[in-house]
């Protein structure tokens, strides 16, 4: 939180400015502090605060104080937020295991109300699909991207700030831009999302409702953050983002009908071993 207010500082105006300093100079106590109490230590008014939390991409003044808390408290652990040094091999096994079963029971709970339908019609009508994510989530949006292509698509993977950018700033009004963020808090994702859909580009965001990704795409699917990005690296929601992708990437399958079902036989056997004959004739073709 603390690395994001700064990242954030000369994008802020004056007022907003204020707040930040006085946060990155008082984290402790502003994590602790009132609303009121916070607006008075920095010389701002409590409306200026409010502002200062949404251009972060907060839901308001209460989820600030929670990732100052987060950020301020030293971790029983960096290895994992369940996890303690003195646990047994096995007994942090079981911990991880357990934290991803959650993650994905959350998921299926709340599928029924995911705009699957809503992502399946504009990714069949696409003239490209482009899969984007950075560092632990740029393994999520290239893992996508291998599996969406077998069915016929045009599809890409961007990896790097610089390809995702540039993208959002050519893309067309049938493309569809898929964006991977833990967070979703990165600036220069917004500033993507934002971009491509100014184009007239769907962006269907999988990252934390409440983010500024969240409120610049055209389609959510809700990944709620219940990992820290700013201790441990990302495991439980990336593997919920997986199930996600891998949910849609069937269902449109399913609304390609025969036509995806017909490319998903063809690259299967792409990779099976040639047969004799095509091999004899492949030698006799070579000899020639």
């Amino acid at each position: 939180m603390l690395a994001e207010i700064s990242s954030r500082i000369n994008t802020l105006s004056p007022a907003e400015g204020r707040v930040a300093r006085w946060i990155l100079d008082h984290p402790r106590q502003a994590a602790r502090a009132t609303l009121a109490e916070l607006a008075d230590g920095c010389g701002a008014s409590e409306p200026t605060v409010i502002r200062f939390c949404r251009r972060l991409g907060l839901a308001g003044f209460r989820e600030l104080g929670l990732r100052l808390s987060e950020a301020s408290a030293q971790p029983a652990s960096y290895l994992h937020r369940d996890v303690r040094a003195d646990d047994r091999a096995a007994d942090a096994a079981a911990k991880v295991i357990d934290a991803s079963v959650h993650a994905l029971l959350d998921v299926l709970r709340r599928l029924s109300s995911m705009p699957l339908e809503a992502a399946v019609a504009v990714m069949q009508a696409a003239r490209q699909l482009a899969f984007a994510g950075l560092g632990a989530s740029g393994y999520v949006a290239s893992d996508a991207c291998h599996k969406f292509f077998r069915l016929g698509l045009p599809c890409t993977t961007l990896t790097d700030t610089p390809s995702i950018l540039q993208f959002a700033a050519i893309a067309e009004h049938s493309d569809v831009l898929v964006i991977v963020s833990h967070s979703g808090r990165w600036t220069e994702l917004g500033r993507a999302a934002h971009m491509a859909a100014g184009r007239g580009s769907t962006v269907i965001a999988l990252t934390d409702p409440r983010s500024s990704l969240a409120g610049a795409a055209n389609i959510v699917f809700p990944c709620d953050a219940h990992e820290d990005a700013n201790v441990y690296t990302p495991m439980s929601s990336r593997l919920a983002q997986l199930a996600l992708l891998d949910a849609l990437q069937v269902a449109l399958a399913l609304a390609l009908g025969d036509q995806a079902v017909a490319r998903l036989k063809l690259t299967k056997a792409a990779l099976r071993p040639a047969t004799d004959h095509s091999d004899a004739r492949t030698s006799n073709q070579d000899g020639d």
